[in-house]
């Protein structure tokens, strides 16, 4: 029985992905034989599950979508993925920036802690006692961010998904605000920040805008020809944008990869591992200060491969620490 209880949840975590699959690429995944297949779809349309079929050359199953289904079912491992990330989600603290609708009720924080303490009513019996031990061990430090809408989040979703024409207030960075109209094309979660890519219809040109920021959003019910995006993705865009105004350097570092990328966690870098203790450091920011500091944490020596504009500042500082080496040691001389 608990065999057959494993791979229904196999089944019915395969076909929640929400595509479509042939019998014998059903039967390949789970590992059983076509004849066993059928007999488990069955046996999941008998408990609630709209399992739609379609016979002959190129038929398939696939879970209907918009029904009323039972309780989700996760594996074991779907659960405390799903537990983990609402932890960290719950950490997130607003922050004092006024920029953004502050305190507005709907954040995803705050859903996310309300989820994050009842998701043990929807698992089944068996998993409940391994999740709730879980998250009585669980401590996430307060991560502060600017709190983001919920509702914002979905209802950009689906203008994106029906290509519908949005408006908003936004107020930018320098506490400006303006009215927008957009076609929205995609939202983008990056460094910690949520963003909407969109065609600005008021500057006739491609916008990313920080969610938070915005107010007063609504769909028009007006539909949009997509454009054609200038660049490989949304998120080559953003990050393009972002590093508009800084420097891009290249360095490789006498460090592994793992440790160059947890001193440089924060900004938007590329790690290359060369080898157990050599990585090729990719990074945009806006001071050799920033750069400075990370490579002074990680306490190994480097080159710079790209970027000769910083061999001054570097020689600077460089020779600056050299005297205050060389009077520390005749101030400490008898």
């Amino acid at each position: 029985m608990a065999g057959v209880t494993e791979r229904m949840l196999a089944l019915l975590a395969t076909l929640q992905s929400g595509h479509t699959f042939t019998g014998p690429e059903l039967a390949t995944r789970l590992g059983v034989s076509a004849r066993t297949l059928r007999r488990d779809i069955t046996r999941l349309r008998s408990y609630g599950y709209p399992v739609h079929t379609q016979p002959g050359p190129g038929g398939y199953y696939r879970l209907a979508t918009g029904a009323a289904l039972p309780p989700l079912t996760f594996d074991d491992d779907e659960a405390v993925a799903t537990l983990l990330a609402l932890a960290a989600l719950a950490a997130r603290t607003p922050t004092t920036d006024q920029t953004g609708p502050a305190g507005r009720p709907g954040a995803v924080r705050d859903a996310a802690t309300r989820a994050y303490g009842t998701l043990d009513q929807l698992l089944p019996a068996r998993l409940r006692p391994r999740l709730v031990a879980l998250r009585a061990s669980l401590e996430a430090s307060a991560f502060a961010m600017p709190p983001v809408s919920a509702e914002h989040l979905a209802r950009l979703g689906e203008a994106i998904a029906a290509q519908e024409v949005v408006t908003f207030g936004y107020t930018d960075a320098g506490r400006a605000r303006t009215e927008r109209r957009v076609e929205p094309y995609r939202q983008v979660h990056h460094l910690g920040q949520w963003y909407l890519l969109a065609w600005d219809a008021g500057r006739e040109d491609w916008r990313t805008f920080r969610v938070d920021r915005m107010t007063d959003l609504r769909r028009t019910h007006r539909p949009y020809t997509p454009r054609e995006l200038p660049a490989t993705s949304a998120l080559a865009y953003l990050r393009e944008g972002l590093q508009r105004d800084r420097h891009p350097a290249t360095l490789v570092i006498e460090a592994p990869a793992e440790a160059v990328l947890e001193v440089f966690a924060f900004d938007d870098v590329t790690v290359e591992p060369l080898g157990p203790d050599r990585t090729r450091l990719t990074v945009a920011v806006d001071s050799w200060h920033r750069l400075l500091l990370g490579l002074a944490f990680l306490d190994a020596d480097f080159s710079v491969t790209t970027a000769p504009e910083l061999a001054e500042p570097f020689g600077v500082f460089g020779a600056r620490l050299l005297a205050a080496a060389g009077s520390g040691t005749s101030a400490a001389a008898p």
